[in-house]
């Protein structure tokens, strides 16, 4: 379990980070520069007990990894970022 907090940094809080959670059932994470999307996609189901559909990755202007994260329609992104303190 330890090594699953080693790719996932923290979430992303911005504007457009609750536009997608409200909308598009997405989270955002600041993620290991290493880590790759089969990792990520991993650690989010194991950390936060989901199904994840889609990862998509990018890095920021500020060097960065950030992990786009889509889950499962069966679950709510808001009750996750209400469990991380987002909301």
């Amino acid at each position: 379990m330890e090594k699953f907090y080693t790719i996932i940094k923290r979430p992303s809080i911005t504007e457009k980070t609750f536009d997608l959670i409200e909308r598009e059932n997405k989270l955002v994470f600041i993620v290991n520069r290493t880590a790759n999307k089969n990792q990520i996609r991993k650690a989010v189901e194991k950390i936060h007990n989901v199904k994840v559909i889609k990862v998509n990755t990018l890095i920021s202007s500020k060097g960065e990894k950030k992990a786009f994260v889509k889950l499962h329609p069966d679950y709510s992104a808001q009750d996750i970022a209400i469990d991380l303190g987002i909301f």
